[in-house]
């Protein structure tokens, strides 16, 4: 298991219990594979450096968290299915 970190930018215009379901079904999602979330850090609304499919703010999400590194690839496709999830970016800590 390697230690990642992942920075979520989910849609401005959603409610706040739709904004919790999002970052419920990435934390699901390291569960399910076999990862621990150690941190996490809800940053709230910010402005975007430049607009992203039309929003210029966005909610951002931090997480900290602890999988194996085949199953980045299943969270970064799971994310970039789900239509609420504006940019995903995972690093190696």
């Amino acid at each position: 298991m390697n230690n990642y970190e992942g920075l979520f930018i989910v849609k401005p215009d959603l409610k706040e219990e739709d904004i919790k379901k999002v970052f419920k079904m990435i934390t699901d999602n390291i569960a399910k594979n076999n990862g621990t979330v150690e941190k996490e850090d809800i940053w709230g609304k910010k402005q975007l450096a430049y607009p992203v499919k039309k929003f210029k703010e966005g909610y951002y999400y931090k997480l900290e968290f602890a999988v194996s590194p085949d199953s980045i690839s299943k969270l970064e496709t799971a994310c970039k299915l789900n239509g609420d999830i504006l940019r995903t970016l995972i690093s190696k800590k």
